[in-house]
């Protein structure tokens, strides 16, 4: 089992922007495919991001071409740049792993290890 933090949740007006950062701890060699997703006020947890360990990406199409999906395998980081964000956007952020080594899972999001999330209001 792994443990995420995220971090770099916060206020942000509408048209901004902003960096969600998760770091990873315990057994960090282990993850594979790393993800983030999100819950608005009554409604379920969505898709936005994954990434695998080579790279290889996937986003939700509501963020396609203004958010941006990274991480640093060498300090168990991952990253979410939000630009141009909208009202729309306001939700709490969560970051997701895999330790299963499934690479399919970056289009299943059958992820087994989760954050504690962290809360993104967007202005308008």
């Amino acid at each position: 089992q792994v443990q995420l933090v995220e971090s770099g949740g916060g206020w942000v007006q509408a048209g901004g922007s902003l960096r969600l950062s998760c770091a990873a701890s315990g057994r960090p060699f282990s993850i594979g495919v790393m993800g983030w997703f999100r819950q608005a006020p009554g409604l379920q947890r969505e898709f936005v991001a994954g990434i695998t360990e080579g790279g290889s990406t996937n986003y939700a199409d509501s963020v396609k071409g203004r958010f941006t999906i990274s991480r640093d395998n060498a300090r168990n980081r991952l990253y979410l740049q939000m630009n141009n964000v909208k009202p729309e956007d306001t939700a709490v952020y969560y970051c997701a792993a895999d330790t299963g080594g499934a690479s399919w899972v970056l289009y299943t999001h059958e992820y087994d290890s989760w954050g504690q999330g962290t809360l993104v209001t967007v202005s308008s």
